[in-house]
């Protein structure tokens, strides 16, 4: 799903106030990091990662990796934090992407 500018802008609000769930650090993006990634996205659709100070690891590049290996949407990298968004499977979890595609 390809978000529009309202409905990044309506993530982006909602994902102020979150703190970073994952840190990426000097072991870098791994498989298992991006399965917890992704059990972590079907349960709360809106998640922050941080990256570390000591990662080799480049903010884009790991946005690209994961919107590859997942199917996310990025919703926003400012600096060494991303936003990351995904519509859940499970109806009970789909708390906002109901609203996201009211927009």
């Amino acid at each position: 799903m390809e978000l529009r500018g309202k409905q990044k802008r309506f993530l982006r609000s909602q994902a102020h106030h979150l703190s970073p769930l994952f840190q990426i650090g000097k072991g870098g993006l791994n498989e298992a990091m991006i399965t917890q990634i992704e059990e972590a996205l079907e349960k709360r659709e809106l998640i922050k990662i941080n990256l570390l100070q000591n990662t080799d690891e480049i903010a884009t590049d790991v946005a690209a990796t994961l919107e590859k290996e997942i199917n996310c949407d990025v919703v926003q990298i400012i600096g060494r934090v991303l936003v990351l968004f995904k519509a859940s499977s499970k109806a009970a979890n789909q708390k906002l992407s109901i609203d996201v595609r009211k927009l």
